[in-house]
């Protein structure tokens, strides 16, 4: 039943903001806005099945001490 919601969710927005992009003919953000769009379904469905999902926070403190690390020789945590 959630499954159909979040299709539902998605399908009004995509109805909402699609026309207008395409009566502007603003097609660079009609692709980033389907990219986004589509990424986020993804996310939110995988979530609804209870797929284990990694947590983002742990990349970017990755990212952030590798960067901190080789570029100014400093390491914050």
């Amino acid at each position: 039943m959630s499954i159909l919601f979040l299709v539902l969710a998605f399908v009004l927005m995509v109805l909402w903001q699609v026309p207008p992009l395409l009566k502007g003919k603003k097609y660079k953000e009609l692709v980033s806005f389907s990219v986004l769009t589509l990424f986020a379904f993804t996310l939110a469905l995988l979530q609804i099945l209870g797929v284990k999902l990694p947590d983002p926070t742990k990349g970017i403190v990755f990212l952030v001490r590798q960067i901190t690390t080789a570029k100014f020789n400093y390491q914050p945590f």
